[in-house]
């Protein structure tokens, strides 16, 4: 039925609306009765407030992305290549989910493996599909078809481990990945890619439902890892890959500076580099200057916000 109301402007904005009401009530339901199942957090030890998190079911993003693989193949007209990128966003989830719930904790290199299976996957996909033109500055050229396939490697990897990072305040992550949604929709994309990311934009709208402070549940990684993964595969699909890095900036911030942080020391032998700041910056804006959740929420969107719209004037026309 969707397929046929996706004809013309009238129909499509149907469609859209169908797709969204729709979508958010599956998904707040879900959400709303199979909390009762999840494992309960058990508070972490040195994240800050980590205690008030303690009791709250956790691992909500494998609720959360059922609800929008299903209603992606509810609403959205499926072909081969938005398929596979259903298949490996849900696998993410599922690394992230089983991580979550073993007794021990997965190692570095065992979580490292699969990010490189998934990140493999959708640089390969997106290329069979696409091609390898890209445009940056408003100037269109074809990249050798390795060199792109290891940036799509570096770019889902990257995103995937600064989403997962920023996943610590009650509505923080869920907040700056809708915006950082929003904004890659707001470039021109396909009109069944756009239809999938309003199944994915509602579904985290659902989520905050819950998540905002006070959260009732946590996403964990289930549901982090996951949108990396699809934030990923919107900036390959802009066709204008470099966005990814305004658009995404507070997150890249947020999560990326513990990376940086952690590579340096173990890697570099930087023992004292940035030795007077906390990550990820979510906690040193939380501890060392005293902001409270709902300010660390506030003002990492709004600066994400402001960021997003003067990216969209400047290089996304």
């Amino acid at each position: 039925m969707l397929m046929k109301l996706m004809g013309d402007g009238d129909s499509y904005r149907i469609a859209l609306m169908i797709t969204a009401l729709g979508t958010f009530f599956i998904a707040f339901f879900a959400l709303k009765y199979f909390m009762r199942l999840l494992p309960k957090d058990q508070g972490r030890q040195f994240a800050v407030n980590g205690a008030l998190s303690e009791g709250k079911p956790r691992g909500a993003g494998i609720v959360m992305i059922t609800a929008f693989t299903l209603c992606a193949a509810l609403f959205v007209p499926l072909d081969a290549e938005l398929l596979i990128y259903l298949i490996l966003v849900y696998a993410a989830m599922l690394t992230g989910f089983l991580d979550d719930a073993a007794e021990k904790p997965w190692g570095e290199l065992k979580k490292g493996i699969l990010d490189l299976i998934i990140a493999v996957g959708i640089s390969a996909n997106y290329i069979y599909h696409n091609g390898t033109e890209i445009t940056v500055f408003g100037r269109s050229f074809e990249m050798p078809a390795a060199v792109f396939g290891i940036l799509g490697i570096i770019l889902v990897w990257a995103s995937i481990n600064v989403t997962n990072c920023s996943d610590g305040v009650d509505g923080l992550c869920g907040s700056l990945f809708c915006v950082s949604l929003y904004s890659f929709m707001a470039v021109s994309l396909s009109a069944d890619f756009n239809l999938i990311c309003v199944v994915m934009l509602v579904t985290a709208f659902a989520y905050l439902w819950f998540n905002c402070s006070p959260s009732r549940l946590l996403m964990g990684d289930a549901g982090s890892r996951a949108m990396g993964v699809f934030l990923a595969v919107c900036a390959l699909k802009t066709q204008r890959p470099l966005l990814f890095i305004p658009f995404c900036i507070v997150l890249i911030i947020d999560g990326g500076l513990g990376l940086l942080k952690l590579s340096c020391r173990r890697f570099l032998g930087m023992k004292r580099f940035m030795e007077n700041i906390r990550t990820p910056v979510h906690d040193h804006m939380r501890k060392n200057k005293g902001w409270s959740d709902t300010q660390v929420v506030f003002r990492f969107t709004i600066a994400q916000i402001v960021v997003s719209l003067a990216a969209l004037y400047l290089f996304a026309k």
